[in-house]
């Protein structure tokens, strides 16, 4: 292994449908190293900044994790998903001609601060022991308690309904997709995630990121 991937932080952009801990594997078994590890963990199908660390840079994972996180995506508003994304089926679209642009921001807006929100029962939070997931892909009920988080921007970036754009920066444990669940409810229409990307996780940002494909155990 080139000694450029040892005790270091990698900077990788996730490709969709992948999940963190694929990449983790795959990158594992690229670079021949036992002690690596991702440093907050992206949805399969969100895209974006993933922090991989090796070696003795594992034990900065937490660190990295607790800081500000960055997003980019859309909604679309008028239809809902039991996973508050395109993971699973959408519902028959409900009317939404009567809502305005200045009414999807002033909504936003109501999502700004401290606020409780619930995580989406398609998560990875445990519950006795076991991945939320778990139980809602088998349509069990899962109940999870709301938690504190942070978001201290939520921009409207563009309005081409039902299409939403936004961007969002918040605190570590967010759920952009509770965001649209809730943003939906609010709205009165209902709404999902159908885009996602993390484009910065404190200091490190997306643009600095590599393709899975640019990291070369072999460069000299």
């Amino acid at each position: 292994m080139s000694a450029e991937y040892t005790d270091s932080v990698l900077l990788i952009n996730k490709p969709l449908k992948w999940t963190s801990f694929d990449v983790v594997s795959k990158l594992r078994n690229k670079l021949k190293i036992k002690k690596i590890g991702h440093a907050g963990t992206l949805d399969p199908l969100a895209t974006g900044l993933l922090i991989i660390c090796t070696g003795k840079m594992t034990k900065r994972i937490d660190e990295f994790q607790a800081q500000e996180k960055e997003y980019t995506g859309t909604f679309v508003i008028g239809q809902t998903t039991p996973s508050y994304d395109l993971e699973t089926a959408v519902s028959a679209p409900t009317e939404i001609a009567h809502i305005t642009d200045n009414h999807i921001k002033q909504v936003a807006q109501k999502f700004t601060g401290s606020i409780q929100q619930i995580p989406p029962a398609h998560s990875a939070i445990k519950v006795d022991g076991k991945r939320a997931y778990a139980f809602a892909r088998k349509g069990q009920d899962v109940v999870l308690k709301p938690r504190e988080v942070v978001i201290s921007t939520f921009e409207i970036t563009e309005i081409s309904k039902p299409i939403i754009r936004f961007r969002v920066v918040c605190s570590k444990g967010t759920y952009i997709r509770s965001l649209a669940r809730d943003f939906g409810t609010e709205l009165g229409t209902g709404a999902y995630l159908a885009e996602l990307c993390r484009t910065r996780i404190g200091e490190f940002k997306l643009s600095e990121a590599l393709e899975l494909d640019q990291i070369n155990p072999e460069a000299k």
